[in-house]
């Protein structure tokens, strides 16, 4: 708190007192009061006024001092109420205690809406591991039919896999540190793991894929990374070009390794690059192609960010798009 802010608070308070001091003041001077004293009273009365003032403005700056020292200590910043001293005040404990139930309504109202946002999620999970025993059975069925019709159910059966994947991945990434380890491992494996779980999409869009410079060392959650650069390839297949070629390459990048996931599709319009991790965005090429949900890149976003891996895209129109992961490759 500033004088200033001291002066504005109670400037009103401050004209109404001193119109009452000149009012008493005229009425003693109209009653045969002497100048002198009246002027000796004037004088004492502003000294006291300034004195008591001066108080005034040192106790409330210290206790709101006090206040905020005890909000920056807490954690749980909506617990502030209940961490409060008394007051001697009767209006101040009047207030902190409709401040208190207004705060313990609202606790109450969070612990409910994360109670039933973690009843969602652990539903979704359940649904994900339940959903998957049919998939895993459809794709044991295909091999008996034609090899034609095997190729396109296996495609289809991988898509619905994906998307199941992407569901769940969304479900946990609300709370992704109980379901993370951060390990040694090579990125090649990674890579790999990606591109075998997508196996069935790859070959169905004649996807060429190119390798380089992958046998690099990082600290990373492998499950997650896969899960990743799945979405990117992904991204890939679905905006291809006529003959689509996908290059993963990886270089050093001092205490980091740069993966680079490039193609030769059809490009994202310079205008919409800025808006491709927004949650639930599409952008002009998302609806011309139809089926596009806005969910992967953000959930890339979301989940690299957690990771401490850092995400860029570039892209020209025509010409391809190049989404650059830069992983940790020092331990820390």
């Amino acid at each position: 708190m500033t004088i200033y802010e001291f002066l504005s608070d109670r400037f009103k308070k401050f004209i109404f007192e001193i119109s009452v001091v000149l009012i008493a003041a005229v009425f003693l001077l109209s009653t045969g009061t002497q100048f002198d004293i009246l002027l000796l009273l004037l004088i004492g009365l502003s000294f006291l006024f300034l004195i008591v003032q001066i108080f005034d403005f040192l106790r409330s700056r210290s206790h709101l001092q006090e206040l905020e020292a005890i909000l920056s200590g807490l954690n749980e910043k909506y617990l502030f109420a209940e961490c409060v001293p008394i007051s001697n005040n009767l209006y101040e404990r009047k207030l902190f205690e409709l401040i208190r139930h207004s705060g313990k309504a609202m606790i109450e109202a969070v612990s409910d809406a994360q109670a039933s946002q973690r009843e969602y999620r652990e539903y979704i999970e359940s649904w994900v591991h339940e959903i998957k025993s049919p998939i895993t059975a459809a794709k044991l069925i295909c091999r008996t039919v034609d090899e034609p019709m095997r190729r396109k159910l296996s495609c289809e059966l991988s898509q619905i896999d994906a998307h199941v994947e992407r569901a769940l991945f969304y479900a946990r990434a609300e709370s992704p540190e109980q379901d993370f380890l951060i390990r040694k491992i090579n990125l090649s494996a990674i890579v790999s793991q990606a591109i075998q779980n997508h196996q069935s999409l790859l070959i169905q869009s004649n996807i060429q894929i190119q390798t380089q410079g992958l046998d690099q060392i990082i600290y990373t959650d492998d499950k997650w990374s896969c899960f990743i650069l799945g979405q990117l390839l992904q991204n890939a297949v679905r905006y291809r070009s006529e003959q689509p070629i996908i290059t993963l390459s990886a270089k050093p990048l001092g205490q980091q390794i740069q993966l680079s996931v490039q193609d030769n599709g059809i490009g994202i319009p310079a205008h919409e690059l800025s808006r491709v991790f927004d949650r639930g965005f599409t952008g002009s090429n998302g609806r011309k192609k139809g089926g596009s949900t806005g969910m992967g890149l953000y959930l890339c976003r979301k989940l690299t960010n957690f990771l401490e891996i850092n995400l860029s895209i570039t892209s020209k129109e025509h010409q391809g798009t190049t989404i650059t992961l830069t992983f940790p490759a020092k331990e820390r």
